[in-house]
């Protein structure tokens, strides 16, 4: 079997997680809301714990955009860092000896 070039692997994708973890959370919340007035059908149905599941994945969800909005700053705040560090690298080589 004749063996192929292995390429680099691409580098990750950056998406916006904040917007997306906003937007599954926001999906709870409605499928919470639309939920509540069927509770005692569903509980009759033997379902009644599905608004609470949706409840349940909306706090979660709001765990979720605290985590991703600190990931964002931390992210954000170790490119500056390494900005910096670059600048001062190359003031400090341009100076005479």
């Amino acid at each position: 079997m004749k063996k192929t070039a292995k390429l680099p692997s691409a580098p990750p994708m950056e998406a916006n997680d904040v917007a997306i973890v906003t937007g599954g959370t926001v999906l709870w919340l409605v499928g919470f809301l639309v939920l509540i007035p069927f509770h005692s059908s569903l509980s009759a149905h033997g379902r009644g714990n599905w608004p609470w599941i949706c409840l349940a994945g909306f706090g979660l969800g709001l765990i979720g955009i605290w985590y991703c909005r600190g990931r964002r700053r931390a992210i954000q705040a170790a490119a500056v860092r390494e900005i910096d560090e670059r600048r001062a690298q190359q003031a400090g080589g341009d100076a005479p000896a």
